[in-house]
């Protein structure tokens, strides 16, 4: 069993154990920005950065246990951040949607609510948190439940952020009308990463479609790369969540890169 067949089990359980304990009817969805406000702070001019709320991970074991995520979140904000991600799994990664509710209180920024969303229910309980996005990440999705997913996520006013690995996975995303595709350089069967997964996939993206590197990224050279290449984001989590002082460490790389902050 790789780790994404261990973590995909896990969601159904858990899944099942919150929607008997919360029914869909109940949530009701709270103000996360604009629709499109996601994908629009991605597309804007320059390199955008994802910055992410990441406890910790099955590769890298505990990155920041206990943090706060309203001190760390708005410090992602002051730091010049596009865009907020939030990991919400919790048997793995110790995440939750109280995190994300928390974030959505602490900062105004468009928030991808990061999960293996796998049901519509994980969506109505993003946008009752807060979400602006959610993933879907195509190696845990049939190709009909990923076009489903994603229309089900436009139709509640969530950007669906829909990554891939490779060829034949980006084939699935773009048939499923993938808008924001992220390229994870993270293999989730072993979690080895490989940076040059997004180099290579990127150039086979049609134009119109907004590109985010995910996993891997940490130096201000990858940044300037990136953006050499015509990515338009980069999603960056342990680098800034091991730092005592993520708004700096944030700043400072994209001070380095050369990056324009939203707003400066």
């Amino acid at each position: 069993m790789s780790v994404l067949d261990e973590i995909l089990a896990t969601t159904r359980a858990d899944l099942q154990r919150r929607r008997a304990a919360v029914p869909v009817e109940s949530l009701r969805a709270l103000p996360g920005g604009a629709p499109h406000a996601f994908r629009e702070a991605l597309a804007a001019p320059g390199l955008a950065i994802v910055a992410e709320h990441k406890r910790r991970s099955p590769s890298a074991g505990a990155i920041r246990p206990g943090s706060s995520v309203g001190d760390v979140v708005g410090a992602y904000e002051r730091g010049g951040a596009a865009a907020v991600s939030v990991l919400t799994e919790e048997r793995h990664f110790e995440g939750s949607l109280a995190d994300l509710r928390e974030a959505r209180a602490a900062c105004a920024l468009p928030l991808l609510r990061k999960d293996f969303i796998i049901d519509p229910y994980q969506l109505a309980e993003a946008a009752a948190a807060g979400a602006s996005a959610v993933l879907l990440i195509v190696a845990a999705l049939e190709a009909a439940a990923l076009a489903e997913l994603r229309a089900q996520a436009d139709a509640l006013g969530l950007d669906a952020l829909v990554e891939v690995h490779d060829r034949a996975e980006l084939e699935l995303a773009l048939t499923a009308g993938a808008e924001i595709v992220g390229i994870n350089n993270r293999d989730l069967r072993d979690f080895s990463v490989d940076v040059e997964r997004t180099f290579a996939l990127a150039p086979q993206i049609p134009s119109g479609i907004v590109v985010v590197a995910e996993s891997g990224i940490s130096s201000a050279a990858q940044l300037r790369r990136l953006h050499d290449a015509g990515i338009h984001a980069a999603l960056i989590g342990e680098r800034l969540m091991r730092d005592p002082d993520p708004e700096r460490a944030l700043a400072v790389l994209l001070d380095e890169a050369g990056a324009q902050a939203p707003g400066r």
